[in-house]
């Protein structure tokens, strides 16, 4: 590896380096600080990955268990999981030009590492398949939701792709499958105040203000199902789960709402039925009207 001070670890399999400083500290070995930092990962975890060569210092080369540890300058660590639930869906690319990745996510698969996944997610796919390592999320798709987002392919222009959603000029249709009420009239505003909830990844309906809007329209009705346009005017964690609940029609399959149902992570058998169906915007740096739908359908 080269000795620069300027060095910059390599990309792996998708995955980027992780970057970090190394405070004042009683520790005697770098491996000593990173197990006493990071309490949450096993010391065996940590074992691996130096032996793995999976640990670097500022200058490039990789630590052994030994290396002794250094104040006020910094490691590199990659996060690789022994055993990671393969994911059986592929994401599609829609389009793409120097600035703007937009891909159709399918269901179950998360957006970037984070827990339990790593390599089973949409953004080290997308890497793994592009070899572009900056590549990032311009807004979120839960994992159980499928449908079209929008990824950055320029750090120059990112915060311009950012800002259309922080200012709301961005215009998304969802599609959900959930339950018929007859005596429900539509089209349908909610507005609801929501805020975390218990289990802390839930989210819940307070009184007060509300701080969430979504417009929902019955597109055609089945038996005791339904199919639904929506369209969030506002952006909160579960918004549209939580509207839908809220209405007594929860979606379909929805492992939260009304209830927290925890299911194998390697059952794939139900998704969600919630699909970000299309996404409409001027273009920040063309100002030309872009409009993206997804290959996806959700069907009665």
């Amino acid at each position: 590896m080269s000795s620069s001070a300027e060095f910059i670890p390599p990309m792996i399999n998708g995955v980027s380096a992780s970057k970090v400083f190394l405070q004042p500290s009683t520790a005697t070995t770098v491996y000593a600080y990173l197990c006493h930092q990071f309490a949450h990962i096993t010391a065996q975890e940590w074992q691996s990955r130096f032996a793995d060569g999976l640990v670097y210092d500022a200058q490039g080369h990789k630590l052994q268990l030994d290396a002794p540890f250094q104040a006020n300058t910094h490691c590199f660590y990659y996060r690789f999981l022994a055993h990671e639930v393969h994911v059986p869906f592929e994401h599609q690319i829609l389009f793409e030009n120097d600035h703007l990745m937009v891909v159709d996510k399918p269901h179950f698969l998360t957006m970037s590492p984070t827990g339990q996944y790593v390599q089973e997610t949409l953004l080290v796919r997308l890497k793994q398949q592009t070899g572009i390592e900056h590549l990032t999320p311009i807004h979120r798709l839960d994992r159980e939701t499928a449908g079209v987002v929008l990824i950055s392919k320029n750090i120059t222009s990112r915060g311009r792709y950012q800002q259309l959603f922080a200012t709301r000029q961005v215009q998304k249709t969802y599609h959900a499958i959930a339950g018929y009420r007859p005596d429900l009239q539509f089209p349908h505003s909610v507005c609801l105040r929501m805020d975390k909830g218990q289990p802390f990844y839930t989210m819940q309906v307070l009184e007060g203000e509300s701080n969430s809007e979504t417009e929902i329209t019955l597109l055609e009705h089945k038996d005791q199902l339904a199919k639904y346009q929506l369209k969030p005017h506002s952006g909160k964690q579960h918004q549209l789960r939580v509207h839908l609940n809220f209405l007594g029609i929860p979606i379909l399959n929805d492992p939260f709402y009304p209830a927290v149902m925890h299911k194998a992570e390697n059952d794939f058998s139900a998704p969600l039925q919630l699909l970000a169906q299309q996404i409409e915007f001027i273009d920040p740096i063309t100002q030309e009207r872009l409009q993206f739908s997804s290959a996806q359908a959700l069907t009665l």
